[in-house]
């Protein structure tokens, strides 16, 4: 088995077979720059790219690790990549003395994590939310149609998505203020003020390495060719602000105000040992979605809640990526059939990932089954939605013999919102600045 130099827990989610991309900015320093995580340490790219490690790939002389996104670094293309990749294998395997046994060098590379800020690694350019697993879709559609309707009629013909907003996308460790909007009441009139059915999101996103032209389309067996890697996401979601506003045209403002995603992306090629079969798709799709082979992968993720007053956080649910219907290839194939260009930095969220257990479930959602069964938590508080306060923290890991792929963490804590009078004696509710 392949081992680095750098000391590496078995639980660990960095080890050398990982090396996840990342943005971080060390203490003291302004400028952002391109890492990969080894361990408890941020290998720093920029610094072996000045000193010509890259020179013989195709990323030597760009400078593209000292940017503040690794954008450049993803349309140089899977080529270069897998070259990048090469290089800092070697140069971190135990038996490699290049960087083991220079201090200076080393202690000028290596950066401790809990020593650095972690920055958005990509610019996104845009962003589609799918709504790829058959259980969470089953689950939702139950609760508002019931079982004989749950599904839709084209559910099982296409990845169904809707467009997001790029512009609200946050990295892990961002804070959200509850949202506010119109929420749906028992009449047909709406009333406005801050959400109170807020609600988390277990997802997993792709982040497009390189795109399409406009008016050409990518093959379901090429798909993933044009991903650099994958990140974990939490899609926040206002329930009640969604069940008002969704009709025809579906989420808005519901889903637009925060989506957190994990600061580091794992590549294509980490993951590539626990490929696997996704479930069996029936009716057989159209030929354009139709791929070979195994498509997916076996991620395993949870969501962890951890409120006030509680020591430590509480497992709401364990799920896995493998139980996805719609493959990433088949979302790219289908985003792309009608000559829709996709473009580096371009983030495509799986939507919630739920299994066949109530403890599998993806969101509070299904969790609490609209609210009918309250989760009870240690301190005999229950939750329905999430209060302020709360913070949830998604985390996911492939798991081999000896070591683990993981993709670390996504949190975000909820603060509140303030409602306060107006001068003009009603009462309008305003975000608070201090939270």
């Amino acid at each position: 088995m392949l081992k680095s130099f750098i000391d590496v827990d078995e639980e660990s989610h960095f080890p050398i077979q990982n090396l996840p991309y990342g943005i971080f900015r060390p203490k003291g320093k302004t400028a952002p720059r391109a890492g990969v995580a080894i361990g408890d340490w941020i290998l720093d790219l920029s610094i072996l790219d000045d000193k010509g490690y890259f020179n013989e790939t195709g990323a030597g002389g760009k400078r593209v690790f000292s940017e503040p996104s690794l954008n450049a670094f993803m349309n140089l293309g899977p080529n270069v990549w897998a070259e990048v990749r090469t290089v800092l294998q070697d140069l971190l395997r135990e038996d490699n003395p290049e960087i083991r046994d220079q201090a200076d060098l080393r202690d000028s590379l290596f950066s401790r994590q809990s020593g650095v800020d972690m920055l958005m690694p990509v610019e996104i350019r845009d962003y589609t939310d799918f709504y790829a697993s058959e259980q969470h879709a089953t689950n939702v559609g139950t609760m508002f149609r019931g079982r004989e309707n749950a599904l839709m009629p084209n559910w099982k013909h296409l990845p169904v998505g809707y467009h997001g907003r790029a512009s609200s996308i946050i990295v892990s460790g961002t804070e959200i203020k509850r949202p506010l909007g119109q929420r749906k009441t028992e009449g047909d009139q709406p009333e406005f003020g801050p959400s109170m059915r807020l609600d988390f999101e277990l997802e997993m996103g792709l982040v497009i390495g390189h795109g399409n032209e406009s008016g050409s389309r990518i093959p379901v067996e090429e798909a993933e060719e044009h991903i650099f890697g994958l990140v974990l996401v939490n899609d926040w979601s206002a329930r009640d602000i969604q069940a008002w506003e969704y009709q025809p045209l579906g989420p808005f403002l519901s889903k637009s105000f925060a989506t957190s995603i994990s600061p580091w992306i794992v590549p294509m090629a980490a993951l590539e040992p626990f490929r696997t079969a996704g479930p069996k798709q029936d009716p057989e799709p159209l030929p354009y979605l139709k791929g070979s082979g195994d498509q997916t992968f076996d991620i395993h993720l949870e969501a962890h809640l951890k409120i006030p007053g509680l020591s430590e956080p509480v497992v709401v649910t364990e799920t896995n990526f493998r139980t996805l219907y719609w493959s990433m290839a088949q979302q790219i194939a289908h985003h792309t059939v009608n000559g829709c260009n996709l473009n580096a930095g371009d983030l495509l969220a799986s939507g919630t990932i739920s299994g066949d257990e109530k403890t599998s479930r993806g969101c509070m959602l299904e969790r609490t089954w609209r609210g009918e069964e309250p989760l009870q938590l240690p301190n005999g508080e229950k939750r329905v939605w999430l209060e302020d306060g709360d913070e949830l923290r998604l985390t996911g890991w492939c798991q081999a013999d000896g070591y683990r792929v993981g993709f670390g963490q996504v949190n975000s804590r909820i603060l509140p919102t303030q409602v306060e009078e107006t001068k003009g004696g009603s009462r309008d509710a305003v975000l608070s600045e201090k939270g």
